[in-house]
């Protein structure tokens, strides 16, 4: 606790002298008052509880008269506060198999909906990064604490052919180099981790993570387990997370999300019984899960699976993110100024009610 203009504090003096005047008019008012030949007669005559009463408004009125005085000096509170220190990059598979309506509407609704909970559920400083991928990997978002960017941009997702795990990983990571010094690029060589010696041993992982969503398998691109291991030499840990169920299904994508595509849309119209195998990015009733797996176990993550809205929901609120304790000064004369006001108007409304003017 502290004030940023402790000058202020002189006028508390002001408290305690209209205090003292409204004491000498009591003493004036009892000096012309009309003589009676008992004062128990008149004690006898004033209501229960009338002689503290009447001065409970004046009271009031002195404790209002302090608290503006204080809420001057701009007071201060020191609280500590859960900061996340964690940039988090969101790579989401757009390819077309994401139509499949085994989750309902169909994956990739649902994956967006879950996103943006998540997205809204971090710390209003958390910078959280969008990477789009299908048959290559796009940065939709760079890191950023916009949260409306990020929900747009998810809005605009469109689908495409393929699935490129290992370049979504790639890019994202390139993504988090350019907000974080201590990740560097690709470009950029990196011993890796079990070469370390001596007093390069000492390793820690970055609090920023990638968070990968896919329903299928990857066949574009950079090698999953390479881009994993190149996550780990950075200490960035990949959360990987399959998405879908093993049930026959059938591709349904709003236009939206076909990008105007009639072709595409025909297509994904059709059962899903003539293109179960190498269509939209592999077979699509069936999760990678070995490589999945792998990748996360390789950056030191975590696997999930889910299957239905509310287990990706689920898997979302669990991704541990990395948080510190850190001092937020906060001021507390709005706080005061209100109180100040509320007693005076409290004040004024009991002396009318007690007192009614004429």
């Amino acid at each position: 606790m502290g004030v940023l203009w402790p000058a202020y504090l002189l006028l508390l003096i002001v408290v305690p002298l209209v205090v003292g005047v409204y004491l000498l008019v009591l003493r004036r008012r009892r000096r012309y008052a009309v003589g009676y030949s008992s004062l128990s007669l008149i004690r006898q005559a004033m209501p229960s509880g009338f002689r503290w009463r009447r001065h409970l408004p004046f009271a009031l009125l002195a404790l209002a008269l302090a608290l503006l005085i204080l809420a001057l000096s701009r007071p201060f509170a020191d609280v500590t506060v859960a900061a996340n220190r964690s940039t988090v990059m969101l790579a989401l598979d757009v390819s077309l198999s994401m139509c499949a309506d085994d989750v309902y509407p169909n994956r990739l609704t649902i994956a967006q909906e879950a996103s943006k909970r998540f997205i809204d559920g971090q710390e209003p400083g958390t910078r959280v990064g969008l990477v789009a991928f299908a048959g290559f990997a796009q940065l939709v978002v760079s890191p950023t604490t916009e949260r409306e960017t990020l929900l747009e941009a998810l809005d605009n997702l469109t689908t495409a052919r393929a699935t490129a795990v290992g370049s979504a990983i790639a890019r994202a990571l390139d993504a988090l180099s350019e907000v974080n010094p201590n990740i560097p690029p690709l470009s950029v060589f990196v011993t890796p981790r079990n070469q370390l010696t001596g007093a390069d041993e000492e390793f820690s992982y970055q609090p920023d993570v990638i968070v990968l969503l896919t329903d299928g398998a990857s066949n574009r691109g950079v090698l999953p387990l390479i881009a994993a291991r190149a996550a780990r030499d950075r200490g960035v840990r990949v959360y990987t997370i399959g998405f879908g169920t093993t049930n026959p299904a059938v591709m349904r994508c709003s236009p939206d999300q076909l990008g105007g595509d009639e072709f595409a849309n025909r297509i994904a119209r059709g059962g899903f019984g003539s293109f179960s195998r190498g269509f939209g990015g592999g077979n699509f009733l069936s999760l990678d899960e070995r490589t999945l797996g792998l990748v996360a176990e390789i950056s030191d993550a975590q696997y999930y699976t889910a299957e239905s809205a509310d287990e990706l929901l689920e898997v979302f609120s669990t991704i541990p993110l990395e948080t510190e304790e850190k001092q937020v000064r906060m001021e507390l004369s709005a706080l005061l100024t209100a109180a100040s006001a509320l007693l005076a108007l409290s004040a004024v409304a009991l002396g009318l009610r007690w007192s009614p003017l004429p």
